[in-house]
């Protein structure tokens, strides 16, 4: 435990990325103004989009530079399975190199059986560690474009990891055994013992959980249990992949019945005045139509897999967590407690932080109701977004323009089809920076950043947790872009035409 919580620490100081960097302290005049507002380009009477960017970039190239690297990024991520499969031939490779020259029979510790040029294409595989590892070019190009000034205050002021932040500590008690213990005791009561009745269940029912316990609390639970009660009973792998898209698009509308679980919605309910009563009001209904139909569309096409999967439930060893000692009722709730916590402070990192270090101290007093706290996966998470935000922050000359000149239809589309190349709570946040949107306006690019919440991983904050805790059941353990993308094409076109109803 000590070691977890050390990792933790030098985790949680190591997403400030550039303090290793060294910068002499100090500022200059320009390094409180870099990023330039969008107000200083003064170019509000520009009406075409093309001429207003390319004068964008005459005033900062820099602009150019920032948005180059993000989309450089982006195909990253649609090439690192490929990297992964790659790594693990090498991996492959290599260790049939060793059997011939130490025999098939000989013992190799772990350390010896790995090769480094496999590890380090693997580490470039990971999908979660993408934008962090293009955060070290950008940082390098800042550096010598701007000077060492500009470059410590962005990367140390200029961009908030609060959500980063929120995102390890949340994913981390979500994933304990008292709350997954609960969450399974009253999904029970609805799913009973069928494959079929669970998988509706989780898909139904778990993202609208999100909306109380918020998106990363849910998607955590949700995959977890997707994991345990579907994905280890063998679908097929269009069965695999249409239920991951299900999960993260009705995890992204889920969580927005009210005004702080989904962050799209967090970043601009406190300045449009948006009540969880108007979100309720605004939403509710259509996501629940929405979710209730494309889960209904999906079990029928995948209907006769269930059958099969009920012969693999019967025939496949129990998992172990279905046969734990069961967690006392005051465990159970102190954790709920520490989630509700969490959720009620989760603008404030030193008030969450500390909570969960109260947290970690709980569970080592209470160790046999609790299984080891893995930290990989929110870790990982919260590294993919302390990435996403360092670039997203420099995009922002590019995006406004695009969303300002929509009326409401094409911009709810436009919302959708950017919220896949940037997370949707960027979108909804530049777009709070946009003078004079009428109500219509604001509901169709909110509506839009929530729909195409589940197209890519980038594209809403909680989509990472589910992808590291379920890639280990996909071929070659990780999951295609491309595979994800198609999966979630049909329940987003079905949720953008309920948020296109007249309201």
């Amino acid at each position: 435990m000590s070691r977890l919580i050390l990792i933790l620490v030098l985790v949680l100081g190591a997403l400030g990325f550039f303090p290793v960097m060294a910068f002499a302290a100090g500022t200059s005049p320009e390094t409180e103004t870099f990023p330039p507002s969008l107000e200083s380009y003064q170019d509000n009477n520009t009406s075409n989009v093309w001429t207003l960017l390319v004068n964008r970039v005459h005033a900062e190239p820099f602009n150019l530079i920032a948005t180059v690297i993000f989309f450089l990024a982006i195909i990253h991520t649609f090439l690192a399975p490929k990297i992964l499969h790659l790594s693990h031939r090498l991996q492959h490779d290599y260790e049939e190199e060793l059997k011939k020259i130490h025999g098939a029979e000989t013992k190799l510790s772990h350390r010896r059986r790995q090769s480094i040029p496999a590890a380090m294409l693997h580490f470039l595989g990971e999908v979660e560690a993408v934008f962090g590892i293009w955060a070290l070019p950008l940082a390098l190009a800042l550096l010598f474009s701007k000077g060492s000034d500009v470059a410590r205050h962005y990367f140390d002021s200029g961009v908030r990891y609060t959500e980063p932040l929120f995102v390890v500590v949340i994913m981390a008690i979500a994933a304990s055994r008292p709350i997954v213990q609960f969450t399974v005791r009253v999904l029970s009561l609805i799913a009973g013992q069928s494959p079929a009745r669970w998988w509706l269940a989780l898909l139904t029912i778990g993202p609208l959980f999100g909306s109380l316990i918020t998106e990363p609390a849910a998607m955590t639970i949700c995959a977890v249990l997707l994991g345990r009660e579907f994905y280890r009973l063998g679908p097929s792998k269009p069965f695999m992949y249409a239920t991951l898209g299900l999960l993260f698009v009705n995890v992204s509308v889920g969580g927005a019945l009210t005004n702080f679980a989904a962050p799209p919605v967090l970043m601009v309910a406190a300045k449009w005045g948006w009540s969880s009563a108007y979100m309720f009001e605004q939403v509710g209904i259509r996501a629940f139509a929405g979710i209730v139909l494309s889960n209904l569309a999906y079990f029928l096409i995948f209907r006769r897999e269930f059958f099969r999967m009920t012969d693999n439930a019967l025939n496949l060893p129990q998992d172990e967590t279905e046969h734990q000692e069961s967690v006392p009722f005051w465990i159970t709730g102190a954790h709920l407690g520490f989630l509700g916590w969490t959720v009620l402070v989760a603008h404030e990192p030193a008030l969450f932080i500390g909570g969960f270090l109260f947290f970690l101290a709980f569970t080592m007093a209470t160790t046999v109701y609790q299984d080891e706290i893995n930290m990989r996966s929110p870790m990982l998470v919260g590294f993919f977004l302390a990435g996403l935000v360092i670039h997203g922050g420099l995009q922002a000359w590019w995006i406004e323009p695009v969303l300002s000149r929509l009326s409401q239809y094409p911009l709810l589309v436009g919302a959708t089809v950017l919220t896949a190349f940037n997370d949707n709570a960027a979108i909804t946040y530049l777009a709070t920076l946009v003078p004079n949107f009428s109500d219509e306006l604001k509901d169709a690019v909110v509506s839009g950043a929530i729909c195409g919440g589940g197209l890519t991983v980038i594209a809403n904050a909680p989509n990472p947790a589910g992808q590291s805790i379920l890639q280990k059941y996909f071929p070659e353990g990780s999951i295609a872009p491309g595979g994800l993308f198609l999966a979630a094409l049909g329940p987003t076109l079905v949720m953008l035409f309920f948020f296109a109803l007249p309201r």
